[in-house]
């Protein structure tokens, strides 16, 4: 699922994707704005078939909470 996400990632922010690790965070390492982090969100819920929660998804900071948020919702 890191490997996907890190695809995803790069249809939003310009980042070669081996630089991205768990520890990236989407804003101040991947240069995310409010509206790409919302939009790519909206895709992810689409590919993986969840439902966010908008009140959880504030708490996702880097992309190895954005893997464990997608895989506790698929369980």
């Amino acid at each position: 699922m890191f490997e996907e996400l890190k695809n995803v990632i790069c249809e939003y922010v310009d980042v070669d994707p081996e630089t991205i690790t768990e520890d990236s965070r989407f804003i101040e390492d991947l240069g995310f704005t409010s509206y790409d982090f919302m939009s790519m969100v909206g895709e992810l819920e689409e590919q993986y078939d969840i439902e966010v929660e908008e009140r959880e998804v504030v708490n996702v900071k880097t992309v190895g909470d954005a893997v464990a948020y997608i895989k506790s919702l698929q369980d």
